[in-house]
């Protein structure tokens, strides 16, 4: 880490300060109550922003479920869904076994037909 050789002097701190100003906060009058209020803040008087109630403090706030809240945000992408393959039945599977061992009966059938032709 950096350490400064020698002391910084009070004339080198002032001009280094000179730009540290205090601004004052820019305030709004309050449309609903009339008190002055920071800008774009509800006003800590009546509780309203907007001409909307958004604080308890309104009597025409109305409280909303935090679900619609939730509800409003937006939804993430959703991921991709995993493929179920149905496995075939053990009676289909069982139907499958016989006409193959049918069809290969009727082949071999055939090839000796063929061999005793000759």
């Amino acid at each position: 880490m950096a350490v400064p050789k020698k002391r910084t002097g009070h004339s080198a701190q002032g001009h280094r300060r000179s730009n540290w100003k205090a601004t004052k906060p820019a305030t709004t009058k309050c449309p609903k109550c009339g008190e002055t209020q920071l800008t774009h803040t509800v006003c800590t008087a009546c509780g309203y922003y907007k001409g909307k109630a958004v604080s308890i403090k309104s009597p025409d706030y109305v409280e909303t479920p935090v679900e619609a809240k939730k509800a409003t945000k937006k939804a993430a992408p959703k991921k991709a869904e995993k493929v179920v393959v149905e496995e075939p039945k053990v009676e289909e599977v069982v139907e499958v076994v016989e006409e193959k061992a049918e069809a290969t009966e009727t082949v071999e059938e055939t090839k000796e037909e063929t061999t005793t032709e000759e």
